[in-house]
C-alpha cells in the first residue's frame, strides 16, 4: 500500500462539476496564483509567503477525469528542505459514482518520511475536505491561509 497522502469523499455533483472546481484553483487553494491553472502544460505559482511558494506544472487534464499537477519548483520555509516537494505530483482522480461524484486527491510523493508530512497532511486535509469541497458544492470556496485550529502541529519560520 502507498504511503502517499491521499483522501477521498464523494459529492453529489456531476464530474464535469467537480472538475471545473478542481481547475479553479484560486477558488479553494489560495488566490495569489500566478499562471493558468486548465490546460494542459500550463504552469502556475502558489504564493503563501512567507510560508510556502511553488510552481506546479498541469501534466494531465482529462475533463471529468483527472487532473495532476507536477512541483516543478518549491519553497517550504518551515522545514529544512525546503525543496522537499520538487518532483512531487499533486493528482486529483474523478470518477462518477451511483450517488454523485467520488473525489481522490494524492499527493504523489508526500509521505510520512518527509519532514513537512504532518503539517502538509493537516493543510491539505483542509483545503481538500473543506475548501474545495465546499467550491464543489455550494461554488464557493475558502481560498487562502488555513486556520491555525486546522494544523496539529503550527508552522514555525
Amino acid at each position: 500500500m502507498s504511503e502517499d497522502f491521499t483522501t477521498t469523499y464523494t459529492v453529489d455533483q456531476t464530474p464535469d462539476e467537480v472538475f471545473a472546481a478542481v481547475v479553479d484553483v484560486r477558488g479553494w487553494w489560495v488566490d495569489a496564483i500566478e499562471g493558468g491553472t486548465t490546460q494542459l502544460g500550463d504552469e502556475f505559482i502558489f504564493h503563501n509567503e512567507p510560508i510556502h511558494r511553488s510552481v506546479q506544472r498541469l501534466t494531465a487534464v482529462v475533463p471529468g477525469e483527472r487532473v495532476e499537477w507536477l512541483v516543478t519548483e518549491a519553497e517550504l520555509n518551515f522545514v529544512e528542505d525546503a525543496a522537499e516537494w520538487v518532483g512531487t505530483r499533486i493528482r486529483f482522480d474523478i470518477t462518477p459514482t451511483d450517488s454523485g461524484t467520488r473525489l481522490t486527491f494524492t499527493h504523489l510523493g508526500l509521505v510520512p518520511a518527509h519532514e513537512c508530512y504532518e503539517i502538509c497532511h493537516d493543510a491539505w486535509t483542509w483545503y481538500i475536505t473543506v475548501s474545495l469541497k465546499r467550491r464543489i458544492t455550494t461554488g464557493v470556496g475558502q481560498p487562502g491561509q488555513v486556520p491555525t485550529e486546522a494544523l496539529r502541529t503550527p508552522v514555525v519560520l
